[in-house]
This record gives structure tokens, sequence and C-alpha cells, in this order.
């Protein structure tokens, strides 16, 4: 019985999560002058992304490599916050 109920809390926890992401995403298409609904679109999400981090598309087959993609997604998530004028100084990384 315990464990029943524990899945379920971990099912309504993702779920949850999934919500989240995709509306955090929704919100920055939109603010990148890009469709919101891009974000439910699981691969195209990926390629729109690049697009507004001004990556080329085919940055998305690097997301599809195992390890690879971990770095990939760094370089894309600080690109992207460049594209919408947040820099990356050392003395904001570093908290100085």
């Amino acid at each position: 019985m315990i464990l029943a109920s524990a899945s379920g809390a971990v099912a309504i926890i993702y779920v949850l999560v999934i919500i989240f992401e995709i509306a955090a995403l929704w919100k920055v298409f939109n603010k990148a002058d890009q469709p919101g609904w891009a974000a439910i679109v699981p691969i195209y999400n990926l390629y729109v992304l690049c697009r507004v981090a001004h990556r080329s598309g085919w940055w998305v087959l690097l997301f599809l490599i195992p390890i690879i993609n971990i770095i990939v997604s760094l370089i894309v998530m600080i690109d992207l916050g460049k594209a919408f004028g947040k820099g990356t100084d050392s003395e904001s990384v570093s908290g100085c």
C-alpha cells in the first residue's frame, strides 16, 4: 500500500515538473517572438531554442549524443542568456 501511494506521489510531481518546464519554455519562446506552442513539440522545441540562442539548427543533433548533450546544453543556455542581454562576465559568475 505504501509503495502504491509513493509511486502516485512521484507521478504527480513528475507531471507538475513537466507542466512547469512547458510553461517556462513557452514564456521564453514568446519573449523571443517565437510561437509558444513550439514548447510542446519534442524535437522542434530544441530547434527553436537553438535558433533563439543564435546557433545553427544542426546543434539539435548534438543534443542526441550522450555526454555531449550536457556540454551542448550549457553552451546553448549561456548563448540564450546572451540573446536576452544577460552577460556572463566573471563578476556575475563568481558571485563577487
